[in-house]
């Protein structure tokens, strides 16, 4: 990896998080798991983003979390607004909740100065409610730049190196670094939070739960695995929050909701070293062309029994997940589903 310098600049507090995501320690008190709302990009536009973050807040959601497309998945989901530009936004019309790209790639797409420098702004503009989830991206979303898509080796590599930029950029002053992936001429951030952005690692394995526990705040899985918690734990993660997330489809009709599940995110069947190469919706169409509703069924809860809910959930909390963000499915569908988790749902999370 390459040298990173930087000059002449006051130095900015590191990434430190606010008491509701701090992971209590072995013989400590245990704190309740945090319940989050995710802003799918993929299956809704900005406008329709901003307002239903607005009515989690008000539901009594603790924390959101909004994915990071140029693609949705599949075709039938329909959308991809610029994440960035709908946090702005989401900063504005919300009052307390805290935000969080799940997962934003900050090697092809975007160079990590220019990650650094979003990241920074939406910390500004939130008060103090950002943290940047980073990942090694999907062929999906990156490959849109005209570049080769890296081995997975690489990927990783790049991130390390991506996230060595990004956290000397928010400690202020200039930045110029000469690496192996990444080059920095000269930059500055010259509008910083005093409290720079905890920074989030998503992993899938070991490879990525050993670099997560060294470079990360915080940890981020999508899967109930307690492995890859405890794998994180041993290279640095202990203490640290790690963050869950699981689809969810609530409809009273569950027969509808079985549907539009298998519809929109039949997808998430695959492994992700499969779902991380294929380069558009229409590979997904053909890779999941053999997927059933009851196959989704197996993963995601469908309907309106509360139950049913909280127990798919229940193995996120017993693997060791400090917060856990639900992903409603279907764009148009989000209303509804926020007024049933406000009186149904959270209550009966909490008691987990």
């Amino acid at each position: 990896m390459g040298r990173t310098t930087d000059t002449a600049g006051p130095g900015r507090a590191s990434a430190a998080l606010p008491a509701r995501f701090v992971r209590i320690r072995p013989g400590q008190t245990a704190r309740m798991v945090q319940w989050g709302y995710t802003m799918m990009t993929e299956q809704a536009g900005p406008r329709q983003l901003v307002e239903d973050v607005v009515h989690a807040e008000r539901a009594g959601f603790d924390f959101s979390v909004t994915s990071d497309h140029y693609f949705p998945w599949l075709a039938s989901q329909g959308h991809a607004p610029y994440a960035w530009a709908v946090l702005g936004a989401a900063a504005q019309a919300t009052d307390a909740i805290p935000l969080m790209t799940y997962v934003t790639c900050p090697t092809v797409r975007y160079h990590p100065a220019v990650v650094a420098q979003k990241a920074a702004t939406l910390q500004l503009l939130s008060g103090g409610r950002f943290r940047l989830g980073l990942g090694s991206g999907e062929n999906l979303n990156e490959h849109v730049v005209g570049q080769s898509w890296p081995s997975a080796d690489v990927r990783q590599a790049m991130l390390a190196e991506a996230v060595e930029i990004i956290r000397a950029l928010f400690a202020g002053g200039y930045v110029n670094h000469h690496g192996e992936y990444f080059d920095v001429d000269s930059a500055k951030l010259w509008d910083l939070p005093e409290t720079a952005p905890p920074i989030g690692i998503a992993v899938s394995g070991e490879q990525g739960c050993a670099l997560a526990g060294r470079l990360a705040d915080l940890v981020i899985a999508t899967e109930p695995k307690a492995e890859l918690l405890e794998a994180f734990d041993r290279h640095g993660g202990r203490g640290k929050p790690r963050v869950g997330q699981i689809p969810v489809c609530y409809d009273p009709d569950r027969d509808a909701a079985l549907e539009r599940a298998h519809d929109q995110f039949r997808w998430s069947a695959g492994s992700w070293k499969v779902n991380s190469e294929l380069p558009g919706p229409k590979s997904f169409e053909a890779a999941t062309q053999t997927v059933r509703p009851e196959d989704v069924a197996q993963s995601v809860p469908c309907g309106s029994d509360v139950d049913e809910f909280v127990e798919r959930v229940r193995p996120y909390v017993e693997a060791g997940y400090t917060e856990v963000a639900l992903v409603q499915i279907g764009g148009g569908h989000q209303r509804p589903f926020l007024d049933w988790a406000k009186a149904e749902l959270l209550p009966a999370l909490r008691e987990l």
